[in-house]
Order: structure tokens, then C-alpha cells, then sequence
């Protein structure tokens, strides 16, 4: 029961902080704001206005690809799986040592066995191929938008606070 306190309370800390800077669909994909940049200056300030304005957004786009990559190297999910299960399984129920047949199975030995099997299996579903990758796409998707959208309304008035 704690823990389904604790996820919803994480959850709804989630939703007040990154999804409130959620922009809607329609002004993210507003077709009527897209043209080239004129200039790397442009485009520089557009990035950097349109990063900020944007920032939920992007956020989501970064967690999607994320759950994407995960989901499409099933090796890697696995290994992750197997991984995590085995700590939280270790942590719970592995405290104390136990006599299996002549040997004594500790804590330390199960967490050997767990980094023994668990350790190849994540080298070989490629995490960093996979973060490369992630970082790749979300960097064109992210800096591609970014360049092409122009700059709102709201930048203008940006200025006009800023000098008041």
C-alpha cells in the first residue's frame, strides 16, 4: 500500500512540475509559425527562446523516444528487467544468509551470481548504441522544430517586461 502512495504522490509531483509546461498540440504544431531562418543569428535565437518555450514538450518527446528504444531492443528490456527485479528481490527477501545442501548463500553471493549473469547480458543489448541513439534523434527532432518555428507573440512582450 506504501508503494502505491508513493507512485501516486510521484506522479502528481510529475504533473505539477514537467506536465504543466505542456504547450497544446495545435500551438506546437502550429503550421502557420513554420519558415526558414533568415540567418544563424535567427536561428540561434529562435533555438534558444523556442527550447524554453517549448521545454515540455520536448521533455515528452525525449521520454517517448526513450520508452520507444526500450521497447524496440528487447535484449536490453530483458536485461534491465532481470536487473532490477534481481535487486528488488535480493533487498527483500535475501537479507539473511540461508543453508542450501553444504554451502551458505549470503546477501554478497547472490548479488555476485545477479552481477555475474546480469552484467553480459546488459553489454550485449548495446545500452550505449541505444543512448547514441536517443540522444541522436531527440537532438534532430528537438533542434529541427526548434529552427523552424518562429518566435511568438509573447517573445515581444518578453522584452517589454524585462526593461520595466
Amino acid at each position: 500500500m506504501e508503494v502505491v502512495m508513493k507512485v501516486s504522490e510521484t506522479l502528481k509531483s510529475l504533473k505539477e512540475t514537467r506536465l504543466s509546461g505542456l504547450r497544446a498540440p495545435m500551438e506546437f504544431f502550429d503550421f502557420h509559425r513554420i519558415s526558414r531562418p533568415a540567418g544563424l543569428d535567427e536561428a540561434v535565437q529562435r533555438i534558444s527562446y523556442n527550447t524554453r518555450y517549448f521545454s515540455g514538450n520536448y521533455g515528452l518527446i525525449v521520454a517517448v523516444l526513450a520508452v520507444y528504444a526500450i521497447i524496440v531492443n528487447p535484449l536490453l528490456l530483458i536485461s534491465l528487467a532481470f536487473l532490477t527485479l534481481g535487486f528488488v528481490a535480493i533487498n527483500k527477501f535475501g537479507a539473511d544468509p540461508m543453508q542450501v545442501g553444504d554451502h551458505v548463500v549470503t546477501q554478497k553471493s547472490l548479488y555476485t551470481g545477479l552481477f555475474v549473469i546480469g552484467i553480459p547480458m546488459l553489454w550485449l543489448s548495446s545500452p550505449l548504441g541505444t543512448f547514441f541513439w536517443l540522444v541522436g534523434a531527440s537532438s534532430v527532432l528537438i533542434l529541427g522544430h526548434a529552427t523552424i518555428m518562429e518566435l511568438g507573440v509573447e517573445s515581444e512582450y518578453g522584452t517589454v517586461q524585462d526593461a520595466v
